[in-house]
């Protein structure tokens, strides 16, 4: 794969010399061009600034001679260096050659590309590559708005990556793989790694991310959505971080879709059963559309396919006008002519109100192929914090379902269960009353869940040490309170699943 440029947007570093890109590398490695190395000399706060595309801070933390800062000049803030400096620290020769470098005056060279470090979430120094200016989006705004610009990592990338389940498999799909960041995550854990994008300066992309982090090969297709699949061909994980903005018109391929409304991610998801293997995952980010006389859980419920398990949690909600100012600050739109801008922000809205939108959900869709005979269908709002990675408390909530599906109540009441770790209770309620108006069970780690619970309900997580079966606790509790036992036997496992299914309790082993 040669050098690939688009009509406007410079050429790309060939992707057909692994043997400089792994020199590239280990000269990047060898001058702590890392993201430890990065926090360690520019600090905290302009290290969080690049993250926001603000550059200033991380000039003048470079203002010195050493192989990193003129690296952070070349690589993140796209300044020319001296021929001589970069020679001495990088395969200069080679590097300008095969394009990851070029000619800037007499005695300069610039980079041709950005080249960010990133982290690992086992400690793996990786580099995400992507067009000069565009490491990151949002409010700062893309660095050009060519069309088929591509991004490197962005909020939304990092939150998909966090969530993945990460449990090792035989195939995985990244599909609208960009600069390529989920395919480099899914090539630690899967065989093989097949990367597909519409636009094919961002498969270029993505070969070059993981070239130049010592990443295995994926199999890169172009086409849109499923189209560059095989018949028959499935997977054992799907990601996608889509070009999900509910916009007007297609401008920018890395976020507009070029379908109506969120038909595309409505698409996508009920696209994925099909291409699932049993027990396989699907994961994506997606926007949806709260329309005026609709449900919005019941329009996301529709979208799911047959045979699958589904978890849809809407992390964010906005209305149309916050959601038209953020796109358009995204492109760029805010900094250029007046008029332009509010023509623009004016056809956001016709179309919002053509179409009877008056907000826009946010958040994470993953699909479990599975062979229940009524599949579970979870649909929450959750905007709270949350401690990522979750990947491991997503594969867990369907282990959850799982186990409670096998269990009529009778059954459940004969398990015994654990209180999970970190849960704390709180009391609600005026102060001085001499009874709280409400209890509620809090979770410190994965989703930070709460819950409010009744009175049996908090007894019953208090006790729950694994000693006891469910049935008998909830026994001795009726003795206490002076109830029916067989009424409270009758009444409380609908509240166990629950707890059972949010985490809070855990079966004792």
């Amino acid at each position: 794969m040669g050098g690939v440029s688009d009509a406007s947007l410079p050429t790309l570093p060939s992707a057909d010399h692994p043997d400089v890109a792994a020199r590239l590398r280990e000269a990047l490695l060898g001058a702590a061009f890392t993201a430890d190395g990065l926090l360690e000399l520019l600090g905290a706060p302009a290290y969080a600034a690049l993250a926001r595309s603000e550059t200033v801070p991380a000039l003048r933390a470079t203002r010195g001679d050493t192989p990193l800062e003129m690296l952070v000049r070349l690589f993140l803030l796209q300044e020319p260096v001296p021929h001589a400096r970069v020679a001495a620290v990088l395969p200069v020769a080679d590097c300008l050659e095969t394009g990851w470098l070029t000619r800037a005056g007499v005695d300069e060279v610039a980079a041709t590309v950005d080249v960010r470090p990133y982290g690992g979430p086992h400690g793996e120094d990786w580099f995400i590559v992507s067009d000069l200016g565009c490491a990151v989006g949002g409010a700062g705004g893309i660095g050009r708005r060519d069309e088929g610009v591509v991004l490197g990592v962005g909020g939304a990338s990092t939150t998909l990556a966090g969530i993945t389940v990460r449990t090792p498999v035989a195939s995985a799909l990244d599909l609208g793989t960009g600069s390529g960041i989920q395919a480099l995550h899914a090539a630690q854990h899967a065989t093989r790694v097949t990367a597909t994008d519409v636009n094919p300066r961002a498969l270029h992309t993505t070969a070059l991310t993981l070239e130049l982090s010592g990443a295995p090969v994926a199999d890169l297709r172009e086409g849109s959505l499923f189209e560059p699949l095989k018949a028959g061909e499935t997977y054992d994980l799907v990601v996608s971080n889509p070009p999900f903005v509910i916009s007007p018109g297609a401008r920018l391929t890395y976020r507009d879709g070029g379908m109506a409304g969120d038909d595309l991610c409505r698409t996508l998801v009920q696209g994925a059963g099909e291409r699932l293997n049993e027990g396989g995952f699907a994961q994506f980010l997606a926007n949806w559309q709260h329309v005026e006389g609709e449900e919005w859980q019941d329009r996301l419920r529709s979208w799911v396919p047959r045979g699958c398990d589904a978890w849809i949690v809407q992390r964010e909600v906005q209305d149309i006008t916050q959601y038209a100012e953020l796109w358009l600050r995204d492109a760029g739109d805010h900094r250029g002519d007046v008029a332009d801008y509010q023509a623009r922000y004016d056809a956001w809205l016709d179309e919002f109100e053509a179409r009877k939108v008056r907000s826009v959900g946010f958040g994470w869709i993953t699909l479990r192929k599975t062979g229940a005979a009524v599949p579970s269908v979870t649909v929450e709002e959750w905007p709270h914090a949350v401690e990522q990675p979750l990947g491991d408390t997503v594969r867990a909530h369907f282990e959850r379902l799982d186990y409670l599906r096998a269990l009529d109540d009778a059954a459940l009441l004969e398990e015994r269960f654990l209180l999970s770790a970190e849960v704390v209770q709180e009391q609600v309620g005026l102060p001085g009353a001499e009874d709280p108006e409400h209890l509620v069970l809090r979770q410190n780690r994965g989703m930070r869940r709460a819950t409010r619970v009744d009175t049996v309900g908090a007894g019953f997580a208090g006790v729950c040490d694994g000693t006891l079966t469910a049935g008998r606790i909830l026994d001795a509790i009726a003795q206490l309170v002076g109830e029916d036992p067989v009424l409270l036997r009758d009444r409380t496992p609908a509240q166990i699943r629950l707890l059972v299914e949010q985490g809070f309790l855990e079966r004792a082993r």
